[in-house]
């Protein structure tokens, strides 16, 4: 005679995990809206994601692991970075990622912060100024050369 005690004790489980639990990959991936692979290969083009690996090569997530996840995942799907640009932001940070960064009075007073990016300068990234009037100018003169192309290639066609 068959009893259903699993199903029993299934019911009286938390099934969150608390905040300072170790994930493994599938609840890692499933907490950040990833798929597995994704993991694993960010795994192997970021080596500060090192989770605990045991015997049979088990992945077990960390909390601050999840939280670098979620902050690389942030960077590559909300904010359009690629891997090598986070790559590179990280490199410039000491392995860092901004929202680690803390940004002390003196460094705000030098220039300011990139929108939607906190504690990366603007100057560390060099973003330039766009001069709207000399975009206007320099693509007019491009609408002339195309024009003058185009006439000149039915020229040709006209008298081989």
């Amino acid at each position: 005679m068959k009893t259903n005690l699993g199903a029993e004790a299934g019911t009286s489980r938390r099934s969150a995990k608390s905040d300072s639990a170790f994930r493994t990959i599938s609840e890692a991936a499933k907490e950040l809206g990833l798929q597995q692979h994704v993991l694993r290969f960010w795994e192997s083009k970021f080596p500060q994601i090192q989770p605990l690996k045991r015997a049979g090569g088990r992945r077990y997530y960390r909390p601050e692991d999840i939280d670098f996840l979620a902050n690389i995942r942030s960077l590559l799907h909300d904010q359009g970075f690629t891997i090598k640009g986070v790559q590179k932001l990280l490199d410039q940070n000491k392995g860092k990622l901004p929202s680690e960064i803390t940004v002390s009075s003196a460094e705000a007073e030098q220039g300011a912060a990139i929108p939607g990016v906190a504690g990366v300068q603007q100057s560390a990234i060099h973003l330039p100024s766009i001069d709207t009037a000399a975009l206007k100018s320099v693509l007019g003169e491009l609408q002339e050369l195309q024009g003058i192309l185009q006439a000149s290639l039915r020229e040709v066609k006209k008298n081989p």
